[in-house]
């Protein structure tokens, strides 16, 4: 969340401002983000205008090396499985410089570069999005059809381009899933006559029982100073900490799988890239 001087909230540094504002310039939208504290969790979802029970369940999968070597690079590769037999893929980029990044790369209609802002930092990340069926994924996951194939040519060509030299598909293992529950709500951030805005809340449950909530909200480049206000001021009326230590899920997820398998290698005495399930590239 853009931040202000009041409560515990960290801040952006000027210097992180002055990147962020150049790199507003080439994005194409904002999601404004914060990780809600685990003890404070049940009291924010009361607290907000939304139904758990309505909430749609998801199955996210990340597919990388034992040692991670794609997430070092800055790469990520994720599939998802949705209720009602829908999935989607995604090659994600981060960190990106947008004025950077090829022209064809850009106006791809499939391409898109966002800023994750939250409570003392962001990211800028350009993603390329491709769908499929849930049934692909589970398929792609068992081995049953090559992982390679879950993706759109214009997706494997982006992966190519930017994948450390020697990380093809048949290196990559997969780590998953993590199960998520989201829910999209509308709330009043700002006097009438405008109107609702959307946010949406996520709860990412690991099979070790630990979880992350966060709350985000999406905006154009030029309404972030103004939705970043709004937003903190109905956050904190409804009593969401903006204080508490910011986790991103997707490291969080890569990290969490990476030392189940370690931990699976130490008691099975083999190599963690040995216990890892590979796909079929």
């Amino acid at each position: 969340m853009v931040t202000t001087d009041t409560v515990d909230a960290p801040r952006l540094s000027d210097a992180q401002l002055a990147e962020m504002m150049v790199l507003m310039k080439g994005s194409d939208s904002i999601e404004l983000k914060v990780t809600v504290p685990s003890d404070e969790e049940r009291a924010t979802i009361s607290g907000l205008p939304m139904d758990p029970v309505e909430a749609q369940l998801r199955q996210v999968y990340f597919f990388d090396t034992p040692d991670l070597a794609l997430n070092q690079a800055g790469v990520v590769v994720r599939a998802r499985r949705r209720t009602g037999g829908r999935g989607d893929t995604v090659i994600k980029l981060r960190p990106v410089v947008p004025d950077e990044l090829p022209r064809d790369v850009r106006r791809s209609a499939s391409f898109n570069v966002e800023i994750d802002i939250l409570p003392g930092g962001f990211v800028c990340s350009g993603s390329l999005k491709g769908r499929c069926t849930g049934t692909d994924v589970k398929d792609a996951v068992a081995g049953t059809i090559p992982l390679r194939d879950l993706y759109t040519k214009e997706q494997r060509a982006f992966y190519a381009a930017h994948a450390p030299k020697g990380i093809d598909w048949d290196s990559l293992i997969v780590l998953g899933p993590t199960f998520v529950l989201k829910e999209k709500f509308l709330a009043p951030t700002a006097p009438p006559p405008e109107q609702p805005r959307l946010f949406a809340i996520e709860l990412w449950l690991y099979p070790d029982g630990s979880r992350i909530l966060e709350l985000s909200t999406r905006c154009t480049p030029t309404e972030t100073y103004r939705v970043g206000f709004e937003t903190k001021a109905y956050l904190l009326r409804q009593g969401v900490s903006l204080g508490g230590l910011q986790q991103t899920k997707t490291k969080a997820a890569l990290e969490f799988f990476q030392a189940q398998m370690a931990a699976r290698s130490l008691k099975e005495g083999t190599p963690a890239k040995a216990v890892g399930k590979r796909v079929k590239a």
